[in-house]
């Protein structure tokens, strides 16, 4: 695992990295780690993963919402939010799907330096970046004050159930409690298969590949809506498994084109969905579709792409 690690910058040691069972078990281990260090009050990005928000509020933590744009993470307002630590996905926010800018990172840093706070990074899909090379992790710059958390379950399968994480030193004890309590290691064959994976090359070349097939996809995404609805715009950088797609104002809400969108047998989600303060936290802020475009099989892909352009060009063109 740490072989992989190192080409991202994340400074891992046999003390400080933990293996365990999937990306919900890093982050629930985490955050338990964090509650029983003293952290009451969690910042999460707003808008964020409401499953991760869940995991958060299951462990004890209160948590408040941290606005996000088109930079990212807003870290110049947590000094006045109070919070002991923050979640924050640098690499490829979720959903907005932008980077963390420099300048906000140096801030989030400050901060954790400045008042002792722990900022957990969640990596999620930090490996699927297609315009460039994968942008640094964060912890590689501060390992004291961050918590890494990756997985396997964008870059391989969310079957294969492995995760891990990178604590800072006064954290380690309560970490390796945490994991011991809950006894959530994944399985000796999978850790064991994926280390063969790792140590021939065979996962470099994998992520590899599929950087190549998810931006064909994306690109064919892009494409087929700027063909057929226009009006829409698709922002954040060329990574992950989704995209966010800005809906123009005077046409369906987000509501009504996700309802009608089940209809038509088309999974997709409204923005207002991942809302951690359950409003915008800009008011100018244009309502958005959250497309996933790495679940469709690739026999089935095309077919899915020109239902979704087909169902967006019908609900844009006035009747």
């Amino acid at each position: 695992m740490m072989v992989r690690r190192r080409a991202r910058g994340v400074r891992a040691t046999a003390a400080n990295l933990q293996v365990c069972a999937g990306a919900g078990h890093a982050l629930g281990i985490a955050f338990r780690a964090l509650a029983a260090h003293g952290t009451r009050l969690l910042a999460v990005e707003d808008p964020s993963s409401p499953r991760m928000r869940e995991i958060a509020a299951g462990t004890g933590l209160d948590v408040v919402a941290l606005p996000c744009d088109g930079s990212g993470a807003r870290a110049g307002v947590l000094p006045r939010l109070g919070a002991d630590a923050v979640v924050v996905t640098p690499a490829h926010q979720y959903p907005l799907g932008v980077t963390l800018s420099p300048q906000r990172r140096g801030e989030l840093l400050a901060w954790a330096r400045s008042t002792g706070g722990i900022i957990v990074e969640d990596d999620y899909d930090g490996e699927l970046r297609y315009d460039r090379q994968p942008v640094g992790a964060l912890q590689a710059l501060d390992p004291g004050r961050v918590i890494y958390v990756g997985t396997t379950s964008k870059s391989l399968a969310a079957a294969l159930r492995v995760g891990w994480l990178v604590g800072p030193p006064q954290l380690t004890g309560q970490v390796a409690q945490v994991i011991q309590i809950i006894n959530a290691w994944p399985s000796s064959l999978d850790q064991l298969a994926l280390a063969r994976f790792i140590e021939t090359g065979m996962f470099d070349r994998h992520i590899r590949r599929m950087r190549g097939i998810y931006r064909q996809r994306r690109d064919l995404l892009v494409a087929t809506l700027a063909q057929r609805a226009p009006q829409l715009q698709i922002t954040g950088i060329a990574a992950g498994g989704h995209a966010l797609v800005r809906l123009p104002p005077g046409g369906p809400g987000e509501h009504e084109l996700v309802a009608k969108a089940a209809l038509a047998g088309l999974a997709v989600d409204g923005l207002s969905g991942y809302r951690a303060s359950g409003v915008p936290t800009d008011g100018r802020e244009q309502p958005a579709l959250v497309i996933g475009y790495g679940t469709p099989a690739g026999r089935s892909y095309r077919t899915a792409v020109a239902a979704l352009g087909d169902f967006l060009r019908a609900a844009y063109t006035p009747p």
